[in-house]
C-alpha cells in the first residue's frame, strides 16, 4: 500500500501551493494557530477573557473573537494584545521576488 505525504493530500484536495483556494487555507491556519497560541499565553497568564479585555479596554467579546479567529485583527491590535500578555511578536517581510528579508 502507498503512503500519501500531507503536502500532496493537501494539493489534492485544496489545491496546489500558490493556487488561490491553498493561499486562503494557509492564511486561515495560521491566524487559527495565532488564536490558539494568544489563548495558551493568556491561560498561563492565569487571565480570564474579562480580565485581559479590561486591560485592553474591550469587551470579552473581542477577546473570544480573537481567540476563535472570528474577527479580522490588526497588527496594532495583535500587539497590543501581546503587550498586555507580557509576550513580543517579531516580524518578518520576505520579499518573493528577490532574496530580501526585512526583520520588524
Amino acid at each position: 500500500m502507498k503512503g500519501i505525504t500531507a503536502n500532496a493530500l493537501k494539493d489534492e484536495l485544496i489545491g496546489p501551493i500558490g493556487s488561490p483556494d491553498r493561499d486562503q487555507y494557509e492564511l486561515e491556519l495560521k491566524l487559527e494557530i495565532l488564536g490558539n497560541l494568544i489563548r495558551e499565553i493568556r491561560h498561563d497568564r492565569n487571565l480570564t477573557q474579562a480580565e485581559l479585555g479590561k486591560i485592553l479596554g474591550v469587551q470579552k467579546a473581542h477577546i473570544s473573537k480573537i481567540e476563535n479567529n472570528t474577527t479580522n485583527v490588526s497588527v496594532g491590535t495583535l500587539l497590543s494584545v501581546l503587550k498586555a500578555l507580557n509576550a513580543q511578536a517579531h516580524l518578518r517581510v520576505q520579499l518573493l521576488d528577490n532574496d530580501t528579508t526585512i526583520a520588524v
